[in-house]
């Protein structure tokens, strides 16, 4: 997930959007681009590019979610504060202790976190958005669901693949699954923060779809009568 959000850091430029949806755009570019050079080299400093940014990435998107109902260009810096501080906290224990279940739990927190905002905004501010909310949600679950199986039951998927057909030790790759759904998981849940701040803007966004096949959001001002 490289190129998709560089475009759609491009289109907020363009339709002059907040800074931090730029920025979560971004974010998630330098995840997919740590994830690859960490895939390459197999090295513990491209590791850290992976992983790290991955926490980094979800602090842009938990600030995202929070300030989707504040006047525009507002800026919460009780909030920012926190999760700058959360990040280089985490940062700091992570590059001390090595301990990757520490990771897994810092970033399940704010996984969680973005969780239960989404279902209270789907849920009691617009209902209507159910379905672009419920979609990036099970998508990106089912990624990180199928993360931790693979963490856990490792070593008896490889055995599994040694036995198995190749076309069925390919569904077994549950890593590369992982980067696949919390990619997409990610990228629809921007869309979904980006199309919850317009409606509250008080802009008229929808989804379409670029080539018939990938998701953007595209809007224009609500005209004055």
């Amino acid at each position: 997930m490289i190129i998709p959000p560089i475009f759609g850091a491009i289109q907020s430029i363009r339709d002059g959007l907040e800074k931090r949806y730029i920025a979560a755009y971004l974010a998630l570019t330098v995840v997919g681009m740590g994830s690859w050079c960490f895939h390459m080299t197999l090295k513990y400093e491209m590791q850290l590019l992976d992983e790290l940014p991955m926490i980094y990435s979800c602090c842009i998107f938990v600030y995202c979610m929070f300030e989707c109902f504040k006047t525009k260009s507002s800026i919460n810096y009780h909030l920012l504060f926190t999760l700058v501080l959360f990040s280089l906290i985490v940062t700091m224990i992570y590059l001390k202790v090595k301990e990757p279940i520490f990771h897994q739990v810092m970033y399940g927190m704010l996984v969680f976190t973005l969780v239960l905002r989404s279902i209270y905004i789907v849920t009691w501010v617009y209902p209507w958005l159910r379905g672009l909310g419920y979609t990036s949600l099970t998508i990106f679950l089912l990624g990180f669901l199928l993360w931790n199986v693979d963490n856990i039951f490792c070593d008896s998927l490889r055995n599994f693949r040694k036995k198995a057909p190749p076309i069925l030790g390919v569904t077994t790759q549950f890593h590369a699954w992982w980067h696949i759904f919390t990619g997409l998981g990610s990228y629809l849940h921007i869309l979904f923060s980006l199309y919850t701040r317009t409606l509250y803007l008080r802009y008229r966004p929808k989804v379409k779809f670029l080539f018939g096949t990938w998701p953007v959001i595209m809007f224009e001002p609500q005209r004055k009568h």
